[in-house]
C-alpha cells in the first residue's frame, strides 16, 4: 500500500491523476533549516523527515511495516535563495517581484520508506522562466489569495500559469511532485498505477489549468 505523508491538496491530485490508490498521514515535523543550508540538502531533509513522521504515525496507528511511505517537500529557489511559503500579501508581492523577468529552480525532495527498513531519497529539478510582471496583476493575483499557501508566493497550475513563458523539466515537479520520476521509483517498490484511465479530480484542482507555455527537457 501507497501512504501519502502529506496534506497537500495538490500531491493528492498528483497521486490520483496519476491512477495510484494510497491513504494519507498526518506528518507534523519542524521545517527549520540550518542557516544557509545548501537548498537542495534541505529540501531533501524536509521530505525525509516528512517521511519518517508519517512512517511512525502509519506503524501507531496499525499500519504494515510492508507498506510505502511517500514524503515530499517543494522549494522554490532564486540565486541560491530559498523562497519559502509568503507569511503575509507584502511578502508574497516582494517574491513575485524577486521572480519577475527572471529563471528560478523548483526543487522536489522526494523520500520513500518503509518499516522494513527500504529507504530512498531524491531531489529533482525543474528550470521556470517568468516573464516581466506588472505590479498590477502581481498585486491581483496576491489578491487572490492563490500564493499564500505556495513556495515562491505562486501556483504554476492556477492564475500564475500565464507568468510562467517555459519549463525545463518537469510540469508536475513544480506542482508539488514529479511524478515522472516517482512512476519510476513506486514501479520498482511494487507499486502498480491501479486506476490510470481515471482523470476525477474531486478537490476543484486540473494540473494543467493555468501553464500554457513550453516545456523541454534539459
Amino acid at each position: 500500500m501507497l501512504v501519502l505523508a502529506s496534506a497537500s491538496p495538490r500531491r493528492a491530485m498528483l497521486l490520483r491523476e496519476g491512477g495510484y490508490s494510497f491513504v494519507t498521514v498526518k506528518a507534523s515535523v519542524s521545517e527549520v533549516l540550518e542557516e544557509r543550508v545548501v537548498p537542495e540538502i534541505g529540501v531533501r531533509q524536509l521530505a525525509t523527515r516528512k517521511a519518517q513522521a508519517g512512517l511512525t504515525h502509519w506503524l501507531k496507528s496499525g499500519g504494515d511495516t510492508q507498506d510505502i511511505v511517500l514524503g515530499a517537500d517543494t522549494m522554490v529557489v532564486l540565486n541560491d535563495q530559498i523562497l519559502g511559503k509568503p507569511t503575509s500579501p507584502e511578502d508574497a508581492v516582494q517574491m513575485l517581484q524577486k521572480l519577475s523577468g527572471r529563471t528560478h529552480e523548483v526543487l522536489t525532495g522526494v523520500s520513500l520508506v518503509s518499516g522494513s527498513g527500504r529507504f530512498v531519497e531524491d531531489v529533482v529539478k525543474t528550470i521556470v522562466h517568468f516573464r516581466q510582471l506588472e505590479a498590477a496583476e502581481i498585486m491581483s493575483y496576491v489578491v487572490s489569495g492563490e500564493p499564500m499557501d505556495k513556495a515562491g508566493a505562486y501556483g504554476i497550475q492556477g492564475e500564475a500559469g500565464q507568468f510562467v513563458t517555459s519549463i525545463q523539466g518537469s510540469l508536475t515537479n513544480v506542482i508539488g511532485l514529479p511524478m515522472e520520476y516517482l512512476t519510476v521509483q513506486l514501479k520498482a517498490w511494487g507499486i502498480e498505477q491501479t486506476n490510470i484511465a481515471s482523470r476525477e479530480v474531486n478537490d476543484g484542482l486540473s494540473t494543467f489549468e493555468g501553464f500554457a507555455g513550453r516545456t523541454s527537457t534539459p
